[in-house]
């Protein structure tokens, strides 16, 4: 399946987006050994491509990737703890999703990936969440994420063209007795596999819905000089919990 974006045409998206393949790090400061990034080599988004990560109607509502926009209050550029008080009374979607606040993330400038690993304090490059921690056979059935920019500066979402059912394919001779994990993304690509990594803009105000438990994900400020806050909610189960 891979990633699945939602948009009514190309042009929606086509100033916002663009490419490059994965890497693995070695010994590279600040970041878990072996974690996955970007390269460097970022190239637009093609017609073609966009065409083949476009969703359709046979797209589960569960593994979509949707852009948002929310308008913010009036925001202090300097004040970076403002925000984290603003996300805290914030309906993200105007009561159309869950309004407990998961947590926010301020990032620098200039982070190539932006998530750390709290326990160490270094980065650990593209990955998947663990939230409902679901098997195999399940992972499509996660809750999404939103998450919602709230500046000062913009920044990136980073997705993965492979989703983690797909990765577990390849590495694994009976996937389904496997429960999925960002170390087997780390192992596809040490491996030689193939992943390529979409990056999307977000200004401030700008969010999205994203399937974290089933796509490579993390988010980037790399060639952005002024920092950010993001913040997250976790979406309702396919039950509706």
């Amino acid at each position: 399946m891979g990633l699945r974006l939602v948009c009514d045409t190309f042009d929606d998206i086509r100033d916002r987006c663009d490419t490059a393949p994965a890497r693995q790090t070695g010994s590279e400061p600040g970041y878990d050994q072996g974690a996955i990034v970007p390269g460097d080599d970022w190239v637009p988004l093609t017609a073609e491509d966009a065409e083949r990560h476009q969703a359709d109607d046979s797209t589960p509502d569960g593994i979509r990737i949707e852009l948002v926009r929310r308008p913010l209050p009036p925001l202090d550029p300097d004040d970076l703890s403002g925000r984290l008080e603003t996300a805290a009374r914030l309906d993200p979607l105007n009561g159309h999703w869950p309004t407990t606040l998961l947590g926010c993330a301020s990032s620098p400038g200039n982070w190539t990936t932006t998530t750390e690993d709290s326990t160490t304090g270094r980065r650990i490059g593209l990955h998947v969440d663990n939230f409902d921690r679901l098997p195999y056979f399940r992972r499509h059935q996660g809750r999404r994420r939103l998450c919602l920019n709230l500046g000062p500066g913009p920044r990136y979402l980073l997705i993965g063209d492979r989703d983690i059912r797909q990765i577990c394919r390849t590495l694994h001779a009976n996937p389904g007795q496997h429960h999925p994990h960002t170390e087997d993304i780390r192992r596809y690509v040490a491996a030689g596999h193939p992943l390529r990594c979409l990056r999307i803009r977000l200004d401030p105000g700008d969010g999205y819905i994203a399937p974290t438990e089933f796509l490579a994900h993390d988010g980037s400020t790399a060639g952005i000089d002024q920092p950010s806050v993001a913040a997250f909610w976790l979406g309702r189960s396919p039950d509706g919990s």
